[in-house]
Parts: C-alpha cells; structure tokens; sequence
C-alpha cells in the first residue's frame, strides 16, 4: 500500500493526472486545476519548472505541472490514494498539513518510519479524511518549499456546510525569491542582517536624537548594540516577490463576484518566510474559521497571520466595483496584491502602504524586569511568564505600549509605528486578535492538564542558529507524553523574532480566555519577547514533528520530536 516504484513517464504521469482531474475537477478556482479523489488514485509529479512572476522568469518546482499545485478537494469520510513521483535529482517528500492521519502519511521523513521519495520514484498516500477545513501541502524535505512546492487542500464536511457562500476561492500567499535555498542560507549564516537593507542610519540617530533627546537615543543605540541585534531586523530574508495564487502585484490575480453575493477566501500563508498583514480596504471581513477548524464569526478590517497558518473569512461586496485585496509582510519590503471585482481586468487603487515598525525593549522582555544582555545569543531571558498564553499581542490597542520609555512614548505620540505589534491599525477599525477566536463547537475534552512542558524559543542571531529550550534538532531529548494525557504547552520567547510554531498530528488548543471553546490551532504565532500556552489532548500516537515553520529557522535546527506514547508501550 505504502510502496515505492519505478516512475511513469512524464507524460504518462501528465496524462494520469489529467484523467483524475476529468473525473472530479472543482470549478471554483479561475485560472487553477482543483483535483477531487477519483477512481484509483490522484497522480502527481513533482518536477523542475520555471515560473513568471510580474515578467520575470525564475526556476521552481512543480508538483502536478503547476505553482503552486493543482487544489485538491476532497469529502470528509472519504479514503484518498495520492500517488507522488518523484522527477527531481533529489529525494523528496510531501507533508498533509494540518491532516489528522496515521504517523507514517503525514510524509516528514525521519519521522513515523517514513523515509523520502527518492529520485524516479513513487510513493503512494493513502488515508482516511477524518476533519473538514481549509488546509494545504508541501515539501518537507531540504528547502524545496521555498522553490514552490505548495498547494491548497479543501475537505467539504460530510453533513452540513455551516458557512453559506455562493463563490468560494483560495487565496493562497507566498513568496518567492530568484536565489537558491541554499544560498538564502549561506548568506544568513555569513551574517544574520545581510538581508536586512532598512538598518538605521546616522541621519536616523540624529532624528530620534532631537526627537527623543540626546541621551535616550545613545541609551538605545548602547542596548541593542550590547545584544549585537537590530532594532530593524524584522524579517530574516528580504528582496521576495509576494504572490497570490502564483501571480505577482501586476499579474493581479482576480477573484469574481455579482454584487450581493457572499464570497468565500480560503486564505492560506503557504509563505517559506514571511508573516503578513492582510486588509481589503472598503470590504470588511467576517473571519469563519482559523486553521481550518470552524469559529465563533468576527467581524475584522484586518489580520496578521504566520506561516503556516490559514483563515477563511467571508466578504459580501455590494457595490459593483473592484475592492483590492492587500497582503504586506511585516518588515514592509513589499506586497502581494489581487483583485476582487466583477469582471476579469478590472483593478481598484493600491492603497497607500503602511511605514515599517521599529523594535522596541518592550519585545525583546525587557519590560518584565529585564534580560541580562550577555546572556541574549543563547535566549536566556526575563519575560513576564505570567502572561502567559492570553494572546494579546495581535489586534491590541496600538495606541498602548505598556513598558515603553519616554522615547518610544514621544515617537508613538509623532505617529510611528513602534513594537512588533504596531501594523499601523487605524483609528476605528478592527484588527483579528488571538483573544477574538472562539471554537463554534464545543470542547470533547475538557479535563485540567496533568503534564505541563515549557517550550523557550531560542537562538544566536550572531551564527544564525535557531533552537529549542536552547538545543538544536536531536542535540536535545525529544517531547515524551502518554498516550490520552491532557497536556499544557508555554511557548517562551526569548527572541527577537517572531515564531510560527506548528506540531504535526494533533490541533493545539489556544488559551485565549475561552474554557470550553478554545479555538483549535495547528500553527500558533508567538511574538517576539512575550509568551503563549495551548492545551491538547495526546491522542494521535506517534512521533511527530515539532518546529518552528520558518523555513531557514526549522533549517538551523529550530526543531524537535513530539513523542505520544501509548501507556502499555514504548515507540
């Protein structure tokens, strides 16, 4: 079942690919292939390719002849058989992101007994849907993802739709960068800011200086200098183009809809690097559902989402005109952009794009009693572990920045944007919050943990090295829980950066205030200098992945092995 062959031709497998398609395709998608379960099983390739982007032509990798891949869309209940093979010169592998399933198909090699699709090989899937929800898949071998190996995973339920829409599309962000994986690595290993090209200036120290006095200004310049980081450094990589749905800004990818209709977007961040603020000015959003799984509906203007994670929201355009939709990565380096109209070339105005925020002490902790600045290389650290999992950092009043000096307090009231926080929210509208999420169904499981694990979010900037509880990927002991133990997650961050972290096989529970209606997450964003916990029932044996799911931080080690044991046995 679970077997490895010799590979079909290429265009044998196109063929085959093709026929599966006949047999299911899902027409919701303009302009994308959406493959549904047919017959004897889907047929993917997965092969070098070239891609265009805004008029530029790059390498990629294709699986099933397109970036990013076709959009399968299945039934929950149902049994699918997905046949991969492998046409590069290199091992590879495709992970079911966010798929409940057993231990060896969640393909993450190394992992469960599974062992990666060598070249010329091909490796059947097979597993039973056992959820509903927007969902997606990708390479989780070396750094192909980044190369465009990513698509869009939709599972109907098997009763009832509780969301009503009479269009439905994804909206699948990415980035994409014309350099090698290996050389975006290299480069970040040489030196941790090379991408980074909005350091701080000596026209900048004079400003903040007549701004902020003399003084503070040398204080802040001392600090960040003492821990040899950049109050800059909001994203590791910079220089991308941004897609949606493989399209850059001025292919603009365009999503239809008759005035009074209500439209569904599937937004997944299938990004390798790059956090997001999202906004459809004029056309608020309803937020229906976070990681796949169903919520409580919220009304937003905008979102901030990590990589790897996914929100369905609702619109309902009444007005017969284009509305933009606007994604920018949080260092400001650039955006993704499509269109929602009623016909094909229409295009609204871009909106003006926000300013970049600047880092403040606030997240690196150093407004709950301090860090000892020798000690930052290695994540040590002082957060306040009483603020533990509430959430708030996304969608807070940005208006508030508890612990800020005098400082940061005179460049918040002259409009800057200061803190991680600060998208530059405008007054009046509403930004989604972890704290706004609220699971529609209640909690099966609603015991009190009995086993409590913190997690650090650890790193040396200065080696680009990237850890957990300060170890890299197996120098540590791995994650051991009992099989049905209801467990308690705190995820510390003792970095800079912002961390995506995902754990393969089970949903976390976000503790965001709720009690018996905690939102499940499979991806849980934990800003920089600050502290989140989930709860979750370790009720998936097996051993699965643990990371962070930015793609060059889980390269440098920011990973380790979830281990969910039965009682009566050992793995």
């Amino acid at each position: 079942m679970n077997s490895q062959s010799g590979g079909l031709s290429r265009r044998d497998a196109l063929r085959l690919a093709a026929a599966a398609g006949m047999a299911g395709v899902v027409s919701v998608f303009p302009g994308r292939r959406s493959f549904a379960a047919a017959g004897p099983g889907l047929e993917l390739a997965v092969e070098r390719t070239r891609i265009t982007v805004d008029g530029v032509t790059t390498r990629a990798i294709a699986i099933g002849g397109s970036v990013p891949a076709p959009t399968l869309r299945w039934r929950e209940g149902e049994e699918v058989v997905i046949h991969v093979t492998n046409r590069l010169d290199e091992p590879t592998s495709i992970h079911w992101h966010g798929l409940l399933l057993e231990g060896v198909m969640d393909g993450s090699p190394g992992f469960n007994g599974f062992e990666p699709i060598h070249p010329g090989q091909t490796y059947t899937y097979r597993f039973q849907l056992r959820q509903a929800g927007t969902y997606w898949y990708h390479s989780h071998s070396a750094s192909q993802e980044q190369e465009g190996m990513y698509g869009a995973i939709i599972i109907d339920p098997a009763g009832r739709e509780p969301v009503r829409a009479d269009r439905d599309y994804v909206v699948f962000l990415s980035d994409h960068t014309a350099q090698k994986p290996e050389t975006v690595l290299r480069n970040l290993k040489v030196s941790e800011g090379y991408y980074n090209q909005g350091k701080r200036t000596l026209s900048d120290f004079f400003k903040d200086a007549e701004r902020d006095g003399m003084k503070a200004t040398i204080r802040d310049r001392l600090d960040w200098g003492d821990m040899r980081m950049d109050a800059t450094d909001l994203a590791d990589v910079t220089g991308y183009q941004f897609l949606i749905n493989g399209k850059g800004p001025r292919d603009n990818w365009t999503a239809l809809y008759k005035p009074g209709e209500r439209v569904r977007l599937r937004i997944i961040n299938g990004s390798a690097m790059s956090i997001f603020d999202v906004r459809i000015p004029g056309l608020p959003m309803t937020v229906v559902a976070a990681d796949g799984q169903n919520v409580m509906p919220v009304k937003v203007d905008e979102f901030r989402f990590g990589v790897g994670e996914t929100y369905d929201v609702i619109v309902m355009p009444e007005a017969d005109k284009p509305f933009t939709f606007l994604a920018e990565p949080v260092d400001r380096s650039g955006y993704a952009r499509a269109t929602i109209a009623v016909a094909e070339g229409m295009e609204a105005p871009i909106p003006e794009l926000r300013p970049r925020t600047i880092l403040t002490m606030e997240d690196m902790g150093m407004a709950h009693g301090g860090m000892d600045h020798g000690s930052m290389d290695h994540g040590s650290g002082g957060m306040d572990h009483a603020a533990m999992g509430h959430g708030s950092m996304q969608g807070m009043d940005h208006s508030a920045h508890a612990g800020m000096n005098h400082g940061d307090m005179a460049a918040a009231s002259q409009g800057r944007p200061l803190g991680w926080a600060d998208a530059s929210t405008p007054a009046g509208t509403k930004a989604l919050s972890y704290d706004d999420l609220k699971s529609l169904t209640r909690a099966k499981d609603l015991r009190e943990p009995t086993h409590e694990i913190e997690v650090q979010l650890t790193g040396m900037m200065s080696r680009y090295i990237w850890t957990l509880n300060g170890r890299k990927f197996d120098q540590g002991e791995p994650i051991r829980v009992g099989y049905g133990e209801r467990v308690r997650i705190r995820f510390v961050n003792t970095t800079m950066m912002a961390h995506p972290m995902h754990l393969h096989g089970m949903f976390m529970e976000l503790e965001n205030g709720q009690t018996d209606r905690m939102p499940k997450k499979h991806v849980v964003l934990v800003p920089p200098g600050k502290s989140r916990s989930v709860q979750l029932t370790a009720d998936e044996p097996g051993e699965w992945p643990f990371h962070c799911h930015l793609l060059y931080h889980m390269a440098s080690g920011m990973m380790t092995r979830f281990i969910v044991s039965p009682k009566t046995a050992s793995l």
